[in-house]
């Protein structure tokens, strides 16, 4: 039993997380309050389920228990469902609430087992340190197996609410096994399931099974779902969690619907003469809509794109037309993987698109990083990458001082309210070794329809401030995204 609870609670950690990310995304601080919600209700079920122990015959609440753990880690479903519609956003009170919704009852619970059968297998004080150390190291082996099992075994077979109503029913089929076997071996009283508990679990059970999901597709990462464009029949946008993160048109490759995505094709025309080729690496995926739209502008371009999530790639050829070739190759895996992979000096455009929820994962902002990027660039080779921030826009600066600390010339593309820190959003900032041409780029942002203006020299440096490269060793991009205080 310690060792069924104490691996349905890591369960509903890993699970938890994945369930609540659709409504509040995945962040460090999503992250943080599941974790910290889960030690708490770890804390408060060990310390009350050990004082009932030496109250109550644990024979009488173990069964009970479990029952009612089961059950509720199968509510936590439904429950997280219902409250993620009213909690959506990433604002920290909504992740705080959500994620305590998502774990704190039920790992409680069930973290309230293992000091009971403590107090049943104790049968002398000098018993005590074996049998305390016997029974940790038994549940610690529960957990141990429960996240390996979870992170490389489940999650890549079966939904997460597939995973998290099979884990409560598990645990409560444990708690009906062992409440008869209690009763048949036990004192009176022993084993009892209060009839309310079991009307709980099938309730519970049912309301999963009823209980909206808001994904079309459920990947190793995210929560996908492709949603038609009402105003372009062939328009499809690729949502991930909470964003809006592609945009592609079945029809027409050409048709670049964000703001951003115009900005960076805007940076290819200064890379090459138009219609030339190109040898191009793509860090994030997405929908692929600049390699599609590169291949169709530029034919005979080769595109190599690192995406993270196969699930998207697979909702990308089933969904979104997706077609992949010799000159249009997708590497499923870590981006900072496929960097230190990449040849050097091979490619004459990278861009950066990659993000985990609002923020471009942490590992892709470094000098480290940058430093690869930089080797993998031809000598006129030009990076450019997209960033998300908001006033007082400490990320951008940040990335912006990385940038310049690697690359000879930086410049910064985004409209006047964001230059003047009055507003936030999507921004693109280009490196290279070669001079760039602000006055060229700020031609093809016009030719793109985009009230944009470059930044450079003075103005970019003013903006930059004192803002300090990233490095591997101090990286707090989620902090400086969302500022404390």
């Amino acid at each position: 039993m310690t060792f069924l609870a104490s691996g349905a609670v890591l369960v509903l950690e890993i699970v938890g997380l994945r369930l609540i990310a659709p409504y509040v995304g995945v962040t460090l601080q999503t992250s943080t309050a599941v974790i910290g919600f889960a030690l708490a209700a770890i804390a408060v079920g060990a310390w009350s389920g050990g004082a009932a122990a030496d109250r109550t015959d644990p024979r009488v609440l173990l069964a009970p228990l479990l029952v009612a753990g089961g059950a509720l880690v199968v509510a936590v479903l439904p429950l997280v469902r219902v409250a993620g519609d009213l909690l959506t956003g990433a604002a920290a009170g909504n992740v705080l609430l959500l994620a305590a919704v998502a774990v704190v009852v039920p790992a409680a619970l069930l973290s309230a087992v293992p000091p009971m059968v403590v107090a049943l297998q104790l049968g002398s004080l000098s018993e005590t340190g074996t049998v305390v150390g016997r029974l940790s190291g038994i549940g610690t082996l529960g957990g141990i197996a429960a996240t390996f099992g979870t992170g490389f075994v489940l999650v890549a077979l079966l939904p997460s609410s597939v995973i998290l109503v099979g884990t409560g029913v598990v645990v409560v089929l444990a708690g009906v096994a062992l409440g008869l076997l209690l009763r048949r071996r036990g004192p009176a009283g022993s084993g009892r399931v209060p009839a309310g508990l079991l009307v709980l679990a099938v309730a519970s059970t049912l309301l999963a099974a009823l209980a909206p999901t808001p994904c079309q597709e459920e990947t190793a990462y995210h929560c996908a779902r492709v949603v038609a464009d009402p105003d372009r029949s062939s328009g499809r946008v690729l949502v991930l969690d909470t964003l809006r993160h592609s945009y592609v048109d079945l029809a027409d490759p050409r048709h670049l619907e964000f703001e951003y995505v115009r900005a960076i094709a805007a940076v290819t025309e200064i890379v090459a003469p138009p219609g030339r080729p190109l040898s191009a690496l793509h860090i994030g995926g997405g929908g692929l809509t600049l390699p599609r739209y590169l291949a169709e502008v530029r034919p005979g371009t080769r595109s190599r794109v690192l995406e993270v999530d196969p699930g998207v790639v697979a909702v990308d050829e089933e969904e979104l037309g997706l077609q992949l070739s010799p000159q249009l190759q997708v590497a499923v895996g870590d981006a900072r993987v496929g960097l230190a992979d990449e040849p050097a000096g091979g490619r004459d455009l990278v861009v950066g698109d990659a993000f985990g929820g609002l923020s471009v994962p942490w590992q892709l902002t470094t000098v480290e990083a940058l430093g690869l990027v930089h080797r993998a660039l031809s000598a006129d080779g030009v990076y450019a990458v997209n960033l998300i921030d908001h006033p007082p826009l400490s990320f951008v600066r940040a990335e912006l001082a990385t940038l310049r600390s690697v690359f000879d010339s930086v410049l910064l593309l985004a409209r006047a309210p964001v230059l003047s820190g009055q507003d936030g959003g999507n921004v693109v900032a280009v490196a290279a070794d070669r001079s760039l041409p602000p006055a060229a780029i700020a031609a093809a942002l016009a030719d793109q329809g985009l009230a944009w203006q470059v930044a450079g020299g003075q103005q970019l440096a003013e903006f930059i401030g004192d803002a300090q490269p990233l490095t591997d060793d101090f990286a707090p991009v989620d902090q400086l995204l969302t500022p404390y205080g």
